[in-house]
């Protein structure tokens, strides 16, 4: 198992950096955490929101899952565990940033443009998917005939805007919000050309962020 090895090389460099002897970053850390961002990211792994923003620990709160989706506020008895996580940051770390961090070439997204069918599988994709379903359905009707390439980037950009949306369906975070004391904001993060956007309200779309 050659990734493996290479893992726990990595943890070997990583303890040396953290824990040789410049142990201060740990040494504050050890007495808990206090990030002023949240990202709730896809779990793609050519997406880790701490490298893209070259970020260390205790920097960021982070959620990832499949397609960087955040449900709608829900008080059943189900298992919410981006709600769970969502009000922990809000309501107890207090950060002033949330940051939903979609990209291109998303598998979530392409599966649920192409029609989910994952053989073997028990539902869990389609089910989660399904929160994404009104963008797909936008996205079809308003580019009707465009081809899926593009279908598909629209939609993982819509997405994002999707998981914006529901987060103000959440009370904690709009009573933060109406306070003044969070901001939220959406970014698109294209793998081909390395770069990544961010929503603009004001024009309506994703603009380049550090040109």
């Amino acid at each position: 198992m050659p990734d493996i090895d290479r893992f726990i090389q990595g943890f070997r460099a990583f303890q040396e950096d953290y824990f040789g002897q410049d142990t201060s970053r740990f040494d504050a850390l050890q007495q808990g955490q206090s990030p002023k961002t949240m990202v709730i990211g896809c779990s793609d792994s050519r997406v880790d929101p701490a490298i893209l923003t070259n970020c260390g620990p205790g920097d960021l709160f982070t959620v990832r899952n499949v397609a960087n989706l955040v449900p709608p506020f829900e008080s059943d008895s189900g298992r919410h565990g981006v709600s769970a996580a969502l009000e922990f940051a809000v309501c107890y770390l207090e950060i002033e940033h949330i940051v939903v961090l979609g990209h291109s070439q998303c598998g979530g997204i392409k599966a649920l443009m192409e029609g989910i069918n994952v053989a073997g599988g028990t539902g869990f994709i389609e089910r989660w998917m399904s929160i994404a379903a009104p963008v797909r359905d936008r996205v079809v009707q308003e580019f009707n005939g465009r081809e899926l390439a593009f279908l598909q980037c629209a939609a993982e950009q819509a997405a994002i805007l999707l998981s914006l949306e529901n987060l103000h369906s959440f009370p904690f975070v709009e009573e933060r919000m109406t306070a003044g004391k969070l901001a939220l904001h959406g970014w698109y993060f294209n793998i081909a050309e390395g770069c990544l956007s961010e929503y603009d309200n004001a024009e309506r779309r994703f603009e380049p962020l550090g040109a």
